[in-house]
């Protein structure tokens, strides 16, 4: 971050509270978030990019001179829990537009599919394997619709709760709609994921 570039972290085991607090201290030194994504690894990329606002940088300075050993991890300004709510519903939202429903519907069924075929390679292939298998595969399956559907109600009450704050819904340049805060807009403009950033 010192460099003033834009900072993308991949993460494997976090939550989505704690991507929220390493965002919001991000914040507190000139830095802004811009969005969080799945990897294909099952992983979290996070990106925050610099925040060229007058108040972001007089933040930033302030932040600086107060806690200049912040690198140490320890040494932090202290956390606003309303604003890690805003931001964690952010990337919630973030999180639950990445894919459409057709897009997580063939993801979750490729995935139970193998599930499905992993308890079968891992016992002797008999006819009642076979027959326990398919019943395992068909009912999970059958759960495709109450997943997606739970889903899309969880989304919606973090869509709430950012609405409620007045953030605005926009599009960014892949389509993907996105909250920003009041009179903000999207951070590095559309997609920093794509090229350049």
């Amino acid at each position: 971050m010192a460099s003033g570039e834009p900072v993308q972290i991949t993460i494997s085991m976090t939550s989505m509270k704690g991507l929220a607090r390493l965002a919001f201290i991000a914040q507190q030194f000139g830095y802004e978030y811009a969005d969080l994504q799945q990897t294909s690894d099952n992983k979290f990329a996070l990106l925050i990019v610099p925040d060229p606002g007058p108040q972001a940088q007089e933040r930033a300075a302030q932040n600086r001179a107060r806690y200049p050993d912040a690198s140490d991890g320890v040494s932090l300004p202290p956390l606003v829990p309303n604003a890690i709510k805003l931001l964690k519903a952010r990337m919630v939202v973030d999180l639950s537009r990445q894919y459409t429903d057709k897009q997580r519907a063939a993801i979750m069924g490729f995935g139970f599919t193998a599930m499905a075929a992993g308890i079968g390679f891992g016992f002797r292939a008999d006819t009642t394997t076979v027959v326990i298998v398919g019943i395992v595969w068909a009912a999970l399956m059958a759960l495709l619709p109450v997943g997606l559907a739970g889903g899309r109600r969880y989304g919606a009450k973090y869509v709430a709760r950012l609405q409620a704050a007045g953030f605005t819904q926009v599009t960014d340049r892949s389509g993907r709609l996105r909250y920003v805060p009041p009179g903000g807009q999207l951070p590095g403009h559309g997609n920093p994921f794509a090229g350049g950033a």
